[in-house]
């Protein structure tokens, strides 16, 4: 049996937000690629604003030309996949320079944003929302 062996090193994180979970790796290169789900950046997230999401983190730190992204990204929506992507590169640049600390906790990176739908409950037509009550 023949094993691979690679010498790229690689940083891998989890980035979550909401339901949305985004297995991020970090790799050396000479220039910045992302791919998300076997995917260009550009195709996944085609709006300008959801491809600016996922940049934030490198551009905080100004490190926006030295790694490439590789992320698997699964449940949520399309905001939130973005941000759980940007959530992960976060973790990742922590483990890289543990100085990038106050710029990306300041923005809020590093923080798991926990905020999910309330479920719905029995009795009621959606989480909070009851029938109409009628008097008579």
């Amino acid at each position: 049996m023949v094993t691979k062996t690679t010498t790229k090193k690689y940083i891998e994180t989890v980035g979550r937000r909401k339901t949305a979970t985004a297995r991020v790796r970090l790799t050396e290169a000479g220039k910045t690629s992302y791919t998300i789900n076997d995917a260009k950046l550009a195709d996944y997230f085609p709006t300008e604003s959801l491809q600016a999401i996922v940049k934030d983190a490198f551009n905080v730190v100004k490190l926006d030309t030295k790694y490439s992204v590789s992320a698997l990204v699964k449940g949520g929506g399309i905001n939130s996949q973005a941000e759980a992507v940007r959530h992960g590169i976060s973790r990742a640049l922590l483990k890289i320079d543990e100085e990038f600390k106050k710029d990306l906790k300041k923005e809020g990176f590093l923080r798991r944003d926990p905020r999910m739908k309330e479920r719905k409950k029995f009795g009621l037509k959606k989480a909070r929302k009851s029938p109409q009550w009628n008097k008579r």
